[in-house]
This record gives structure tokens, C-alpha cells and sequence, in this order.
């Protein structure tokens, strides 16, 4: 352990490497005697490598019935330190990775980094946009901002909607998306569907996302209007969040935003994501590189640390795997849906690949079941448990 702990100051790493390892050690000081006993076979050359090992130590192998209660805090602010040295060493290579190297890592690590789970949600919100945002069910437009609730069947909603930045905090926004559906609209129609994206277009979204506010006790922030954009344009827009800002940052080399940096957010992230290497390489030898070129300015949100349960704390899992209740036809939410929402979450359901024609031939029975409160998940089991 003694050697791992020190292998870093052997290897050549930059002012930032070498400040997020001090800090790190400084962590470690604390539970030296507990680390010690922990035997360690792998010793990585790389300080990435190294950050991973350590993470793995101080997760899965110390012994934590041989840890003082004080020094409990201690450990979770390693591991805290560790993740964000994985995030900002990740997206630093950014800098200077080629495309195939991007789709390559991709790849590699898509069951880690629920890459298919992703593009799923990028899918969905692909066809929202044939829709008028103002037009969509309360659940398109939660899944469109990046909300979850127990209201997105997994039978539709096949991946968590609070992936590339989750909004669930910001109350004022959704309070406001809510009530002015069409403004939203509105502030959306400034940015075009295809060709270029102008600082014209992006300025008079910002005034029209700023004029959402108007009235209200709350100032706008940057994070939501980002997870907006992003969606619209996911070749455009990359979405911060207030915890994972700061990586993106330090790893593009740029001064931290704060929650109201929206001028600096089109010069410095925008603007230099587009710069990137890969970001103008960016091309398709198969169908799935053509989905990782659709979106490519989601891309650094893939290079952010994944836990190894990453897929058991999406939504999605939670939903999909949460236990069945005995009594019959209530939902998750408590309330019943009208006909016309039902409907539209149905025929989405009917229409995956995997439900077979004899299920389909009953969708009437299937919409009067979700109308009751049903979740189309539950009906569609039990139809199928019925008649096979």
C-alpha cells in the first residue's frame, strides 16, 4: 500500500494532477493505519490508473468494522476526491483525443457508462421535437427539462430522464415551465432544428429563457437553460450542472461558470467544445457512431465518473425493478390518467419492437386499465402472463 500511496510523486503530472493528489493524500493521512492493512497487487503507472485503484481500495477493500465513527467522513470525502479526479482526468482527455478514440472509449465502456440508455433518451426526445413543446404530455415535458417522476412508465420511458443533467432541483424553473408552457416554446423556436447555431440564435434564447422569470421571486440560472439547449441541439449544447461544472472547467482549461455565467457559457463552453479535436472529426463508419455524431456535444456528460452500480441508480432500473404492489390497479402516483393521456402512453408502449401483434389486438383493454391508474409496465405483464 506504502508503494501505491507514493507512486504518484514519480510520475511526471502537470500543476492540476499534482494539486488533486496532495489534496488526496492529505485524506489518506487520516486512515494511513486502516490503508495499510489493505494488500495491494496492482500498481498503476498512470495517475488515472492510480485513482481508480485507490477508489477500489477505499470502497471495496478497507475493512470498515475497523474504522473509528470519525473517521467515517473521512473516507467518504476520499472517495468524493477520487471520483472527481476521475472526472476531470477523463474529460481532460478531450483536449486532444481523435473520434475514433472517443467512439473507441465509448464503446469499451458502454455497459458502465449506460451508453445505450443514453441514446435512448436522446431518441425519445428527437421525435418530441416534431411536437410544439406547449403540445407535449406533463411527462414529454418533464422528460424534455429532466425531471423523473413515478409517472414515467418504463414501459415508454426506457432510460432515465435525468440523464445529461438532471433538473430535479430546480424548483423556479420547473414552476415556470409549468405555468408558461408556450413561452418555453417560444425560447426554444430561437434555436434551429439543423444548420448552424449562431450567438444570434443562442442570444435571443436567453432573453426569452430570462423573460420566463419576470415576476417571479427566483432569478433564473444557467444549469436548466443549458439542459434545454442541449436537447434541442445536442450537437450544439453541452449541459452543465452546478456539481459537475467545475471538472468540465478545470479539464477544458477554462474559469469556473457560476449560475448565472450565461455570455461565458456560449464563449467558453460552447465555443470551445466546438474547437476540440474530435468535435469537427466527428463521423459515422457504423449506426451507432452515426448516434454518437448526432449528439456529439453531449459527449463529455459520458466521460463523468460511473459508478460500477451505475445501471441500478438510474430511474429507470428503480422504476422497472421496484416491487409490485398487492392491491390491483393503483399506480405509483396515486392518480388516474384521462383517456387522452393514457392513449398516447400506450400506443408508445405497443408500438417497442419486443410486444408482440396479440398484445397490441388488445389496446382498448390495455388504455381502460392505465386510465384507472394502472402503470402500462404492469398491464402490459399481465396481458402477457393472461395470454401468453
Amino acid at each position: 500500500m506504502k508503494k501505491l500511496l507514493i507512486s504518484p510523486s514519480k510520475m511526471a503530472l502537470a500543476e492540476q494532477e499534482s494539486q488533486i493528489y496532495q489534496n488526496i493524500l492529505k485524506q489518506a493521512t487520516d486512515i494511513s493505519l486502516n490503508l495499510m492493512a489493505v494488500k495491494v497487487d496492482n500498481h498503476p503507472d498512470d495517475f488515472l490508473g492510480w485513482c481508480y485503484e485507490l477508489l477500489d481500495v477505499v470502497t471495496t477493500r478497507l475493512n470498515f468494522e475497523l474504522l473509528e465513527s470519525t473517521q467515517l467522513p473521512t473516507v467518504k470525502k476520499l472517495q468524493t476526491l477520487l471520483k472527481d479526479a476521475i472526472s476531470f482526468l477523463q474529460l481532460k482527455t478531450l483536449r486532444v483525443a481523435p473520434w475514433p478514440v472517443i467512439c473507441e472509449y465509448l464503446k469499451q465502456n458502454s455497459d458502465r457508462v449506460l451508453l445505450n440508455e443514453h441514446l435512448a433518451l436522446c431518441a425519445h426526445i428527437k421525435l418530441l421535437q416534431q411536437t410544439p413543446f406547449q403540445d407535449l404530455t406533463a411527462e414529454d415535458r418533464l422528460a424534455y427539462t429532466g425531471k423523473h417522476t413515478a409517472n414515467h412508465d418504463p414501459a415508454v420511458y426506457r432510460f432515465d430522464v435525468e440523464f445529461f443533467a438532471s433538473t430535479k432541483g430546480a424548483k423556479a424553473f420547473h414552476q415556470q415551465v409549468d405555468d408558461q408552457p408556450h413561452a418555453v416554446s417560444t425560447a426554444l423556436g430561437h434555436i434551429p432544428l439543423t444548420g448552424e447555431v449562431t450567438a444570434e440564435h443562442y442570444q435571443a434564447f436567453v432573453m426569452a429563457y430570462l423573460h420566463l422569470f419576470v415576476g417571479c421571486d427566483d432569478k433564473p440560472t444557467l444549469a436548466p437553460a443549458t439542459r434545454l439547449l442541449a436537447m434541442r441541439r445536442p450537437d450544439v449544447f453541452t449541459p452543465i450542472t452546478s456539481t459537475k461544472s467545475d471538472a468540465l472547467c478545470s479539464a477544458l482549461n477554462i474559469a469556473k461558470l457560476n449560475n448565472r455565467d450565461f455570455e461565458r457559457y456560449w464563449q467558453d463552453v460552447v465555443l470551445t467544445v466546438a474547437r476540440l479535436p474530435w468535435f469537427a472529426m466527428a463521423h459515422a463508419q457504423d449506426d451507432q457512431e452515426q448516434q454518437l455524431a448526432d449528439i456529439k456535444a453531449l459527449l463529455p456528460c459520458l466521460f463523468f465518473y460511473f459508478d460500477e452500480d451505475a445501471n441500478e441508480q438510474s430511474n429507470y432500473y428503480k422504476l422497472l425493478h421496484k416491487p409490485k404492489r398487492s392491491t390491483g390497479n393503483v399506480n405509483t402516483s396515486g392518480r388516474k390518467r384521462s383517456k387522452e393521456s393514457a392513449e398516447q402512453i400506450v400506443d408508445r408502449a405497443l408500438a417497442q419492437d419486443d410486444i408482440p401483434q396479440h398484445i397490441r389486438d388488445k389496446r382498448d383493454s390495455i388504455v381502460q386499465e392505465v386510465e384507472k391508474g394502472r402503470s402500462v409496465a404492469d398491464t402490459i405483464s399481465l396481458m402477457r402472463a393472461i395470454f401468453g
